[in-house]
């Protein structure tokens, strides 16, 4: 069972993605509104995927969380956000971003992309959700799988 966190400060939309996700069988960790709380839970638990909010409470950024892990290269990171991240988050900062409103069966496919990504197996190019886009390299704008 992968562990997944969720880092999202809207508490309605963190509980139905979290009931979503054990639904489909996964493991969430926990839910964290801030940074501070995010971090925490990713060094407690060691989640094997992260699907963070780009804006957290109390003005903080998703992209904050990487930089503070002890480990800062095993989780994959997917960013959610009603904003256009082009040009914001590189590779450094996570593996893609999907933007709001998404679907819950695109947050599960992204997951699995990033998943196979992170194993280094090819994603399947066949059904790619909306909105959904990998991050590329540092300094280079991200890019949309179609």
């Amino acid at each position: 069972m992968l562990k997944v966190l969720i880092a999202e400060d809207g508490a309605m939309l963190a509980d139905c993605l979290e009931d979503f996700l054990n639904w489909k069988g996964f493991e969430v960790c926990g839910i964290a509104r801030t940074v501070d709380e995010a971090v925490s839970l990713a060094d407690l638990h060691r989640p094997e995927l992260a699907v963070l909010d780009f804006r957290l409470a109390n003005g903080t950024f998703g992209s904050e969380i990487r930089p503070r892990l002890e480990d800062k290269i095993t989780m994959g990171i997917l960013y959610v956000s009603g904003d256009p991240l082009k040009n914001v988050l590189t590779k450094l900062d996570g593996e893609a971003y999907i933007q709001k409103p998404y679907r819950l069966n695109d947050i599960l496919w992204a997951l699995g992309a990033i998943r196979k990504i992170k194993t280094g197996i090819p994603a399947d190019t066949t059904s790619i959700p909306k909105g959904f886009h990998l991050l590329g390299v540092p300094g280079v704008p991200d890019r949309h799988v179609s």
